[in-house]
């Protein structure tokens, strides 16, 4: 312990970086964390939401820490030849309650923001303004690092929070409302879109304009236009409160060891997107992240050597297990015509109400997965075939346009 200022340090204040310091505070409040953040704040401008369903309950009892809204009575989602409410139960974390909760919980000097990272080792975190914080582990949550090793198209979103001047009505979440203009923003190729509604109380709402695309563009001007096409016609017209935009990967295939080759640094763990701890298709995290949250609550002992290799062989056992929805992708992305790409999510929201909750949780069982394939295609056999053993563009390291 002689000359170490941490025992654990965490590098990136995200979700991921986050709930890990928040389970160690609660598990191990004995060791000495850091959580080292380059931005203001902990976990920047985001959303984070989940299904009841997807967490055991020691990640429902870690969350617990959190102001969230919830709702109990189910969500419903719209297409164009389907309309169904579901029993499932939703929840929803802004990151300004995620920072509170943490800046509540964790013990005084554990957050550090406002730090730029210049270098990590096993055993060091060097900041720009040249102090070194000493550690027995040092944990990477930086996010997702784009790779020609992978494969896949991007998820790319616009959120605005709405507050109306009378009561607006929405009494449950819209999780996918595909009864809107297919047409993709220019520069964004073929797309999936739908819109997202979440009502948070009787006159607020947020209103999510999201697209399946084949490039990273972000038109946030195209997008805004969009959102107010959108409240304009369900009346939800009103003040705006804040925004968020996001550019997140769909991730269909790759070389997920030559990947964790590319952004290793030895002996340092590498977790959430980064680590590759995400829902391929989805794009979801907050589950994944409780679970590798608690893996590390787990090992906490380790030393970083040993805790980066346990981590490290997790991240390709999820991999393994992503299989299936890394598949789906390739059919939504390469099976589909644009047009065409919501029958997928329409086909599928007509199966059983359990099998749908399975696939959010990243749980779907060998019947489910048949279940989902057999039957009536959305697409032409012949394109779905060929999607299945073709791969998407590399989600290559060159910077999304991100335009006004």
């Amino acid at each position: 312990m002689s000359g170490r200022i941490c025992d654990i340090a965490i590098v990136g204040g995200g979700l991921s970086g986050g709930l890990i310091a928040l389970a160690l505070a609660w598990h191990r409040p004995e060791l000495r964390v850091r959580l080292i953040e380059s931005g203001p704040a902990l976990g920047g401008n985001h959303r984070w939401s989940w299904f009841s369903t997807d967490l055991s309950p020691e990640g429902n009892a870690l969350m617990e820490r959190f102001r969230k809204t919830t709702w109990d009575d189910g969500y419903a989602i719209h297409f164009p030849d389907l309309k169904r409410e579901l029993d499932a139960g939703y929840l929803s974390l802004t990151s300004e309650d995620f920072a509170a909760a943490l800046e509540r919980e964790l013990a005084p000097g554990t957050i550090l923001t406002g730090k730029e990272v210049s270098r990590l080792s096993a055993d060091a975190v060097e900041l720009a303004d040249g102090t070194t914080i000493t550690a027995r582990s040092v944990i990477d949550c930086r996010g997702f690092a784009p790779s020609s090793h992978l494969n896949g198209g991007w998820q790319v979103f616009m959120g605005r929070h709405v507050h109306t001047p009378e009561p607006h009505g929405v009494t449950r979440p819209i999780i996918m409302d595909a009864c809107v203009d297919q047409v993709a923003p220019a520069g964004n190729g073929g797309a999936y879109r739908f819109v997202y509604v979440l009502p948070l109380g009787a006159h607020d709402v947020f209103v999510e304009d999201t697209y399946y695309a084949d490039r990273p563009d972000l038109d946030r001007s195209a997008l805004s236009g969009r959102i107010d096409q959108y409240c304009r016609q369900h009346g939800l017209g009103g003040e705006p409160v804040s925004f968020e935009t996001g550019v997140l990967p769909v991730i269909t295939g790759g070389n997920f060891r030559a990947y964790q080759e590319a952004t290793r640094i030895p002996g340092v763990t590498v977790a959430g997107g980064r680590g590759g701890f995400v829902h391929p298709l989805t794009s979801y995290t907050l589950p994944i992240a409780v679970n590798v949250a608690l893996a590390i609550v787990e090992d906490a002992d380790l030393p970083g050597e040993q805790l980066s290799a346990k981590i490290e062989a997790q991240a390709r056992r999820h991999w393994s297990a992503m299989g299936f929805y890394r598949a789906l992708g390739r059919m939504l992305f390469i099976g589909a015509e644009p047009e065409d790409r919501f029958r997928i999510f329409e086909r599928f929201y007509g199966l059983p109400e359990p099998l749908i909750e399975r696939f959010y949780a990243g749980h779907s069982t060998f019947l489910d997965r048949a279940r989902t394939l057999i039957g009536k295609p959305p697409i032409p056999i012949w394109r779905g075939a060929h999607a299945l053993f073709s791969n998407s563009p590399p989600l290559t390291p060159s910077h999304p346009k991100d335009t006004q």
